[in-house]
C-alpha cells in the first residue's frame, strides 16, 4: 500500500528489508485504528480509543537495553550503564530478525524527533503491530505530506515483538533485546510489544547525538505563560514524578510532557504527543488528560475494562500499575502549535520521595542544582520497569540513568553552563509522601504542590520567608499563600519526631554514598553543596 509513494518496498530494500508482505507506508491515524482492529489487535473504546494489552510486557526492560561496542564509541559510551553487544552478535540478531520478517506485513512511519528544524532527527519505523505505528505516529512528529516526498531516514527502528533473540547467539541477556547500532544507524527491538520501548530508544538516541552539537537533552516536561514563550519551565523527573500532569497547567501553555532539548535558540520538545499514565486518574483534577482517555485514536495501554459497556477502569492495576494512555499533543487545549519555547527561567527537578523526608518544595543554588541532578534521587513507581510492585527509593542520574548513554557529568556540566548562562532559578520538588514514609503516610496533596508551584512560576515565591533544611542546607518557605504550613516543614507532619530524624539520617546517608562516584568529576561547589 502505497499512500501516494511510487514503490515504498524499493525505499525499504537499501537497508536489507526485502521479501515483506503488504507494507503499509505512512497510513494517517483512522487507518491505522481500522488495520488494528482488523488485526485483532485490540478493541475501539468509547469515542474511538484503542484498547489494548501488551501481554507479558508492561514496562520497559532497561535490562534488555544494549549498545553496540564499535570503534566510533568506544571511548564516549557509559559502559558501566549500558550493556554492551559485539558488532558480530548484532549481524546474526539483524540477519535473523530480517528472516523472520519475510512475507509479514508491515507498518512503516516516517516521523520525525525534535520540533526544532535544526536539530530534529528523522527517523524511519517499521512496526509489526499497526497499533505501534498509531503509538510512535502519536509521540514523534509527523511530517507534512510535502516532506514526505523528499524523506531520507537518518536512522531506522525495527521493531518485531513476534520474534524471540537467542542469548548464546546474539550475545544478549535475554529472548527480549533493545540494541542499538551507531555505526549502521539502527535500532532492533524484539519480543516486546510494550510501546514505550519505541519511544524511549529514541531519546536514549538523541541523548547522545545532542550534547555534540551543544544541546542539553532533558527528561522533562516543560511549558511556558500563556503569550510569552521566553517565560518557559522545565519539570525534570521520572515516571511517577509528575511531568506530565504538572506541565498541562491551564493556566500556561504546554510545551510537552516528557522529552525536550535545550538549545542555544531555547528550549524544544522532541515529541509530538504525550505518554500519560492513567491509574487512578482523576476527572476532575486532570480533565484535560481524563478526556483523551475517550477520543479517537489515543491508544490506551493495559487498563482494565468491561467488556460489555466498555467502561475503563482506573483503579484496576491487575495487569499493571503503569497503565497508560498515548495521544497526539492537540488533544490538550492549551498545547503549544510549535513545540517551542524560550531558555528555560525555572527549572524544576521532580522527586518522589518514599522516605517522607523532603519539604514540598525547595529553592536551590546553582550548586546545589548540580547536586541533585546528578543525583536523580525519586522512587520508581510500581509497574514502570518490570518487577517493581511499590515505590522503591533509587537514585537515577540526571533523572534518567536508564536512557543516558553518556557519562553523567556530559549532562551535569552542560546544564551548568545553560544555567550560569540564562540565569534559571532551580527548585526541588517532592511529589511523594508526607506525614511518614510510605505505608505509613500520605501521598503530598496535589493542590498544594500545584500552588507552590504556581507561586515559584509566578515569581512571589522569591519574596516569602525561607528556613535553612538542616539536613540538605537548601532553602524551604516558612509560609506561601493556599497551602497549609505543617507540609511545608515535613517533621512537623510525622507523629513520631523521632522516626523522622532516623529517616533523615538514613536519606542523607544515602545521597552521600551514592554521590560519592561523581566527586573525582564536579567543581569544588558542587562538593560543597553535597555537604549541605
Amino acid at each position: 500500500m502505497t499512500n501516494g509513494r511510487v514503490n515504498p518496498a524499493q525505499e525499504l530494500a537499501h537497508q536489507g528489508i526485502t521479501g515483506l508482505g503488504n507494507v503499509y507506508y505512512n497510513l494517517p491515524e483512522h487507518s491505522l485504528v481500522e488495520e488494528a482492529v482488523k488485526r485483532g489487535e485490540g478493541r475501539l473504546g468509547k469515542g474511538g480509543a484503542f484498547l489494548v494489552s501488551t501481554g507479558q510486557f508492561t514496562g520497559r526492560s532497561p535490562k534488555d537495553k544494549h549498545v553496540v561496542r564499535t570503534a566510533s564509541v568506544e571511548k564516549t559510551i557509559w559502559w558501566e550503564n549500558n550493556a554492551a553487544m559485539s558488532p558480530e552478535g548484532f549481524d546474526r540478531l539483524h540477519a535473523d530478525m530480517l528472516a523472520h520478517m519475510q512475507g509479514r506485513d508491515y507498518f512503516v512511519q516516517d516521523l520525525y524527533a525534535g520540533a526544532d528544524p535544526v536539530h530534529r532527527l528523522d527517523v524511519r519505523v517499521v512496526t509489526e503491530l499497526a497499533w505501534h505505528g498509531l503509538f510512535i505516529r502519536h509521540l514523534l512528529r509527523r511530517p507534512d505530506r510535502a516532506e514526505l516526498d523528499s524523506f531520507v531516514p537518518e536512522w531506522t527502528i525495527i521493531n518485531c515483538p513476534g520474534f524471540k533473540a537467542d542469548p548464546a547467539r546474539h550475545g544478549c541477556r535475554s529472548e527480549t533485546v533493545i540494541t542499538m547500532n551507531f555505526d549502521k544507524k539502527l535500532i532492533l527491538i524484539a519480543n516486546t510489544a510494550y510501546a514505550g520501548e519505541n519511544k524511549k530508544s529514541v531519546f536514549t538516541l538523541l541523548n547522545y547525538l545532542l550534547p555534540e552539537k551543544g544541546v542539553m537533552p532533558m527528561h522533562c516536561s516543560a511549558n511556558h505563560a500563556i503569550g510569552n514563550p521566553v517565560d518557559t519551565a522545565v519539570f525534570f523527573g521520572l515516571s511517577g514524578t509528575g511531568k506530565t500532569t504538572l506541565s498541562a497547567a491551564p493556566d500556561r501553555i504546554l510545551i510537552g510532557d516528557d522529552e525536550h532539548g535545550w538549545s542555544d535558540r531555547g528550549s524544544f520538545n522532541f515529541e509530538g504527543g504525550c505518554y500519560a499514565k492513567t491509574i487512578n486518574l482523576d476527572p476532575e483534577a486532570e480533565p484535560e488528560i481524563y478526556a483523551t482517555t475517550h477520543r479517537f485514536a489515543t491508544v490506551v495501554e493495559n487498563m482494565v475494562y468491561d467488556p460489555e459497556t466498555l467502561d475503563l477502569d482506573f483503579e484496576d492495576d491487575s495487569l499493571t500499575a503503569n497503565t497508560r494512555c498515548a495521544y497526539p499533543l492537540d488533544y490538550i487545549s492549551n498545547a503549544s502549535a510549535t513545540g517551542l519555547g524560550g531558555h528555560p527561567k525555572n527549572i524544576i527537578m521532580l522527586t518522589c520521595d518514599a522516605f517522607g523526608v523532603l519539604p514540598p518544595i525547595a529553592r536551590l543554588t546553582p550548586a546545589q542544582a548540580m547536586y541533585h541532578f546528578l543525583s536523580g534521587f525519586t522512587s520508581k513507581v510500581a509497574g514502570t520497569e518490570r518487577g517493581v510492585t511499590e515505590p522503591t527509593p533509587t537514585f537515577s542520574t540526571c533523572f534518567g540513568a536508564p536512557f543516558m548513554p553518556r557519562r553523567p557529568e556530559v549532562y551535569g556540566k552542560l546544564l551548568q553552563a545553560k544555567i550560569a548562562k540564562h540565569g534559571a532559578t532551580c527548585w526541588l520538588v517532592n511529589t511523594g509522601w508526607t506525614g511518614g514514609a510510605y505505608g505509613t503516610g500520605k501521598r503530598m496533596p496535589i493542590k498544594a504542590t500545584r500552588a507552590l508551584l504556581s507561586a515559584a512560576l509566578d515569581g512571589s515565591l522569591a519574596t516569602a520567608d525561607f528556613r535553612r533544611d538542616p539536613n540538605f542546607g537548601f532553602d524551604v518557605p516558612v509560609a506561601v499563600p493556599g497551602v497549609d504550613t505543617a507540609l511545608l516543614d515535613p517533621r512537623t507532619t510525622w507523629a513520631d519526631k523521632g522516626g523522622y530524624d532516623a529517616q533523615a539520617m538514613k536519606l542523607v546517608e544515602m545521597f552521600s554514598k551514592n554521590f560519592e562516584q561523581y566527586v573525582p568529576f564536579i567543581d569544588e561547589d558542587v562538593k560543597a553543596a553535597a555537604i549541605g
